[in-house]
């Protein structure tokens, strides 16, 4: 929100520069993002009239315009602006001039005519972000002034409030803050001489059906209001916090909204058809808005409406049908106070933030909603004429937000770690009052302020946390749970970089095209009632989705590898937690050709060698029935056979339009809490040779490796050591190897612990092993 620090000065007395000011708001907890200087604040610059114009002769694009500059001398001035009258009134820049951008003004000949000077539009004399031609000033400023009497110079902040304040929204509210903060006195609302007190209910005029979402409407009638161009000081008012002008009534609701934060809003009063109904929005019903878009309603959307159809999306913004245009003469003003939760709904499905908007849906003061409306109808009848009628017409009641506090100053101490002997002045200074018992009454403006705590901490913020003193209460703890989870997540990052991975971070929330990215069945989504946007609709149920659109952007960059990981949480219909998960995928060169070297490629076996490596665990790859999404999977185990998750390789064709040179393969595995890093187990190296011997045997087709290793494991032969596969034959044509059957070879590996083994114990224990194949299996020996 951008603040005038003119504006401000109509509330506060203060000579304060503004870094003073600056640095109070930041200590308060109030951003200060920038601080821009704005009005006429450079010399040679004055208003001049206008008393002729010509065609330039040697130039269709220019003329040649004699000018009064408030001297009895004429100036001649070349300009290329069109959007000017003789009589208009306009800034002139003589020569010895510098303008804002840096453009020095000198007397020179313009396609061989003499200029005395510059004519100026609005943007070269940053007075305003864009301007069509030059800046037409009022008839009636004085010719010859300094324009810096017109437009006084003038610095502006740009401020970052945080949601829990609404209440600073304004420059009242700001005003209201700073007199605390600098030790000011408390500033006053402006003097109004439209009787607020006078209203009353007339449910054939205003009436609401949907009083939990709007518990208080206000609507004035306003007659014989001449809409048309707003006066110079409303315009720069509302300009120099970057609001553009629009027209004389719907720059005095902007006006009042940046003046004390309530948002108004103006009907036509010739376009509403037998009074104002506040309702929830018919079903498929549709409006269109004021920004030229139509809208389509819910029925858990609030509306304006009259007898026959909706006027405004309540709280966000009005509607094209019944706005104000030129010929519009009688107004019905709405002030109201909705339901913020109501109004953020509203205005996040439909995508449209507006100023109103974000200020109801925080919450605005509903003891202004009068005031703003009496406010709003001097300024009218100041700027625009007519006659207002004496009462307001009212439905519902203006809720009581105030509420009591209790606040021990012992507790104050103790949380600050210090006195603050002023701390009761200080919560009056914000205007809370007192009652007693070490109760305070809390103002219906100060949302914020509900617990304790909220109070000790606006008095440590407004005593200054700067003053506060610095002491060690208390010395390290041990690590938590928590601490040691992440610790290891850590350490499992550091091992996966050092594998040639990079990490990816992907978004929580994705679209419906995430539940075709999986390794298993697609699974019930949690989908967002309230989306952001259509690409965010869901909770992401797996990390695959995000890291193959990351690599998709490496293969569109020419990676000719890609090595990616994630760890984040997923979410599924029916859980009761997250689950944490570590997401892998591998595509491309694995090693690049040297001359050393030959090129190698990342396979579904590299990623398998790499699970084992990070979990340090023997896993075992089961295969799984496939998807659109992976033609391969495989569920992978450890030894005991515990499911660890998927690994499998994206379908070709779907790998060549991600633009991947080679197969992509992928794996997503959990990880449970206090098992995402498993501690190495150390042991000394072998100090006794191995004996290696062969086994080769014809087996069933449908025989799986795996059950060999199993089968000779389940002998618990002490002597084995390891099993390793280094031959498999199968003969499609039954000439070597009958079609049903197939050659497989495993090297058995035996050792002794604590002797070197001799040839006659290890040939018993292979005798063993291979007659357990035999029996159990049903294999035929090659020997």
């Amino acid at each position: 929100m951008k603040l005038s620090l003119n504006w401000l000065k109509d509330f506060l007395s203060t000579t304060h520069p503004v870094d003073a000011i600056v640095e109070a708001l930041t200590f308060a907890g109030v951003e200060v993002e920038g601080v821009e200087e704005k009005g006429a604040s450079f010399d040679k610059v004055v208003v001049a009239r206008i008393d002729s114009f010509a065609p330039h002769p040697n130039a269709d694009r220019l003329s040649i315009c004699q000018v009064s500059d408030g001297t009895n001398l004429s100036r001649q001035i070349v300009c290329g602006a069109r959007n000017f009258q003789v009589g208009d009134k306009v800034p002139l820049a003589l020569p010895g001039a510098v303008l804002p951008n840096g453009l020095k003004i000198s007397a020179a000949k313009l396609r061989g005519v003499e200029s005395e000077g510059m004519l100026c539009s609005a943007k070269e004399l940053n007075l305003a972000e864009d301007s069509a031609g030059l800046l037409i000033l009022t008839r009636d400023a004085p010719v010859g002034v300094s324009l810096a009497q017109i437009f006084p110079p003038d610095t502006v902040l740009e401020v970052e409030t945080t949601p829990n304040r609404p209440d600073l929204l304004s420059h009242f509210g700001m005003a209201r803050e700073l007199a605390v903060l600098l030790a000011l006195p408390a500033p006053e609302l402006p003097a109004i001489s439209t009787k607020i007190a006078q209203s009353r209910e007339d449910l054939t005029a205003v009436r609401v059906d949907a009083l939990e979402s709007c518990p208080f409407y206000a609507a004035r009638l306003i007659r014989g209001v001449q809409v048309g161009p707003s006066p110079d000081w409303l315009k720069q008012r509302l300009e120099s916090v970057g609001i553009r002008s629009i027209n004389n009534v719907v720059d005095v609701t902007n006006y009042v909204l940046m003046e004390i934060g309530q948002p108004l809003h103006v009907f036509d009063n010739a376009r509403i058809e037998a009074g104002i109904i506040v309702r929830y929005a018919s079903p498929e019903e549709r409006l269109l808005a004021l920004d030229g878009r139509e809208y389509a309603l819910r029925s858990e959307d609030l509306v304006i409406a009259d007898r026959t159809k909706a006027l405004a999306i309540a709280g966000v913004m009005g509607g094209e049908a019944s706005g104000v245009a030129g010929t519009t003469r009688d107004l019905v003003l709405e002030a109201a106070y909705f339901d913020p939760a109501r109004i953020r709904r509203t205005s996040r499905r439909l995508g449209l933030i507006s100023d109103s908007s974000f200020r109801f849906e925080r919450g605005v003061d509903p003891q202004m909603v009068l005031f703003a409306s009496a406010r709003a109808t001097d300024l009218l009848l100041k700027v625009g004429g007519g006659v207002a009628d004496e009462e307001v017409i009212v439905s519902g009641s203006v809720p009581d937000l105030s509420h009591t506090v209790k606040m021990r100053p012992e507790r104050c101490s103790a949380l600050l770690g210090m006195e603050v002997p002023d701390a009761a002045e200080l919560l009056r200074r914000i205007g809370l009052r007192s009652i007693g018992e070490n109760c305070w009454h809390v103002p219906s403006f100060r949302h914020d302020l509900f617990t304790e705590v909220d109070l000790i901490e606006e008095v440590c913020r407004l005593a200054g946390v700067q003053n506060i003193p610095s002491r060690v209460f208390g010395a390290a703890t041990e690590s938590s749970d928590a601490d040691r989870v992440h610790d290891d997540l850590m350490q499992l990052r550091q091992r996966l970089v050092g594998l040639g991975f990079a990490e990816a971070r992907s978004l929580t929330l994705v679209d419906g095209r995430a539940l075709e990215y999986l390794l298993e069945p697609k699974p019930e989504a949690l989908v967002l009632r309230n989306p952001l946007a259509e690409e965010q609709g869901i909770l992401r149920p797996s990390l695959l989705f995000g890291l193959v659109r990351a690599a998709e952007r490496n293969f569109n960059r020419g990676a000719n590898g890609v090595a990616l990981f994630e760890i984040g949480r997923v979410f599924r219909q029916g859980d009761k937690e997250e689950h944490l998960k570590l997401a892998l995928l591998v595509s491309g060169e694995r090693q690049s050709k040297n001359w050393n070297q030959s090129p190698a490629t990342f396979d579904l076996f590299d990623l398998k060698g790499i699970l084992e490596t990070v979990t340090r665990a023997q896993l075992v790859l089961r295969r799984d029935e496939p998807t659109r999404f992976a033609p391969l999977i495989c569920t992978v185990l450890d030894s005991q056979g515990r499911v660890f998750g998927r690994i499998g390789q994206v379908r070709p064709g779907l790998a060549k339009e991600l633009g991947a040179r080679g197969p992509i393969s992928l794996a997503e595995i959990g990880l449970p809490i206090g098992e995402s890093n498993r501690r190495f187990a150390y042991r000394p190296l072998d100090r006794f040779p191995p004996i290696v011997r062969d086994v080769a045997f014809l087996a069933e087709k449908e025989l799986k490796y795996e059950t060999v290793v199993e089968t000779l494991r389940a002998a618990r032969e002490p002597l084995l050591k390891e099993v390793s596969l280094f031959d498999l034959f199968i003969d499609p044509t039954g000439e070597k190897v009958p079609r049903n059957k197939k050659s497989m070879a495993c090297s058995l590996t035996y050792r002794a612990g604590d002797r070197t083994l001799r040839q006659e114990e290890a040939n018993e224990a292979h005798g063993r092993l291979k007659l357990q194949l035999v029996e159990r299996l049903g294999v035929v020996l090659r020997e």
